[in-house]
């Protein structure tokens, strides 16, 4: 990251506003890119990329290196003519995602593009050949023409017998290259916004969930690399203990790893999947750093959370080699000295969360003096409210409350301002005490500089439905990110 202090902005791609149901890496990304541009953004951060799964997440996606379809510009396909206008028309969609509506019409029209696509385009077939995507297409393949999860396939598939995958991938080839051009596009596209991006000034945070999903391609190419039964089911799946989040914990359901196997191979599958984020992104947020320092390992099969138990995980010597710079950990939940250690070995900086910092204990780390420079300060996550949502489910008392602790935070960081008789000045309180902290980056949810309600939120972890929906109506008007600009500049954030 910048050895200067800099202001970022969270904000998915799915949240973007556009024509056709979901943002994109079309026109309202590189408007989006413009604006940030104007407003001193040096940071723009996005979430996971990977085509979602279950819960329309993409922390549960079908393969970590698969880029989400739904993100392809419609309107860069048809001027490749991939597309009719009409076909366009018939796209479009406002209004937050629907992702049932997206998965039932989106994946039948670029169908539509693929059978106009000249497959043996020489950059294409080189693409195909470099087997970038090899895993996830035969995957999707499979998935498309048998169904359910990898698990139930023929025993032969199922264990990736030489013959099946050749048979899988000569009998229903063009189902096989169709995955491939989905995955040929997007990276195009990515690509070609990224380096806008940076040649505007703006390097992209992305994230590299720890985990995989079960039921993906990168489980079922690399079995041994997680516990698995003998039917290559799970012996154990991830999760946290309860905490701020939930009374039970998260059952998150993805398959633990085997650490001594991946330390056998000199984590090799590891060091690719980083090496790919970090040519995917400029900088890269590690979710849930503290399953590398110990992760907590739930029975498979059980109700909820609580009956899992901790386990030491790989520690320092995943990251040994690597770069300290381009790199952030996401070092929220339960953090004992063991996570202290590793992000002092490793240098990497932690996230420090405000929303976190209103509970009355002096010592607690996110509040403003006690964030460090090496560190990454956020008015709030996507896992959590937004701050307007967050005042507005206080009652009387503990909003009163709320506003003295505010208001001497402020105080402290000699931030003048006059919070109002209501909500509205809450969130431009909140931007600003990022802004002024010692972190050497802050990065401001978009939602809170809009001053957006819960509505906006992006996830409820522990939920499985209602998450990932919100969308902009519009781009951000200019009058919106005044403030936000005056803020980035009174500062100092470069």
């Amino acid at each position: 990251m910048s050895k200067s202090k800099s202001a970022g902005v969270l904000c998915h791609i799915s949240s973007l506003p556009g024509k056709y149901g979901i943002g994109s890496f079309g026109a309202e990304a590189y408007a989006f890119a413009k604006k940030l541009k104007k407003c001193g953004v040096k940071y723009w951060q996005v979430l996971p990329l990977q085509q979602t799964g279950f819960g329309n997440s993409p922390y549960q996606s079908v393969s970590c290196e698969s880029g989400n379809p739904y993100f392809i510009d419609l309107a860069a396909l048809s001027k490749e003519g991939l597309l009719t206008k009409a076909e366009l028309k018939n796209a479009e969609k406002s209004g937050a995602v629907d992702y049932a509506q997206l998965y039932n019409e989106r994946f039948p029209l670029l169908r539509k593009a693929f059978s106009r696509f000249f497959f043996d385009a020489p950059a294409f077939r080189e693409y195909v050949n470099g087997g970038e995507s090899e895993d996830y297409a035969l995957f999707m393949t499979a998935k498309t023409v048998y169904g359910g999860s990898f698990c139930d396939w023929d025993d032969k598939l199922k264990r990736r017998d030489p013959a099946a995958i050749e048979a899988l991938r000569t009998d229903y080839h063009e189902e096989y290259l169709f995955w491939h051009f989905l995955q040929y596009e997007f990276k195009l596209q990515w690509h070609a916004l990224k380096a806008y991006c940076n040649g505007l000034g703006i390097r992209i945070i992305g994230d590299i969930p720890l985990y995989v999903a079960y039921d993906s391609a990168d489980v079922w190419a690399h079995g041994e690399l997680f516990k698995l039964d003998n039917e290559l089911k799970p012996a154990f799946v991830a999760g946290v203990p309860p905490d701020y989040f939930s009374e039970t914990g998260q059952l998150w359901g993805n398959p633990i790893y085997e650490w001594k196997a991946h330390e056998k191979s000199g984590f090799a599958w590891w060091r690719a999947r980083l090496k790919s984020a970090l040519e995917t992104y400029d900088v890269v947020r590690i979710d849930h750093f503290r399953g590398i320092s110990a992760y907590y390992e739930i029975p498979y099969g059980a109700a909820d959370a609580r009956g899992g138990k901790w386990c030491e995980g790989p520690g320092k010597k995943l990251f040994e080699g690597l770069p300290e710079e381009g790199f952030i950990a996401e070092d929220l939940g339960t953090i004992d000295e063991g996570v202290k250690n590793l992000l002092q070995t490793t240098g990497f900086p932690g996230m420090k969360v405000l929303l976190f910092a209103f509970d009355g204990n002096p010592d607690n780390p996110f509040l403003l003096k006690n964030i460090p420079e090496n560190s990454v300060c956020y008015t709030g996550t996507h896992d959590n409210d937004t701050v307007r949502g967050y005042v507005e489910k206080l009652s009387a008392e503990e909003y009163i409350l709320f506003r003295s602790r505010l208001a001497s935070e402020l105080a402290q960081a000699e931030i003048v301002m006059n919070l109002g008789k209501g909500y509205e000045k809450i969130s431009e309180a909140f931007v600003r005490l990022a802004l002024a902290s010692r972190a050497k980056l802050a990065v401001v949810s978009l939602q809170d500089v809009l001053d957006l309600n819960n509505e906006a939120r992006m996830n409820f972890p522990g939920t499985d439905e209602g998450n990932w929906e919100f969308r902009l109506k519009t781009q951000p008007s200019a009058g919106s990110l005044r403030k936000l600009k005056n803020a980035i500049k009174k500062y100092g954030r470069k």
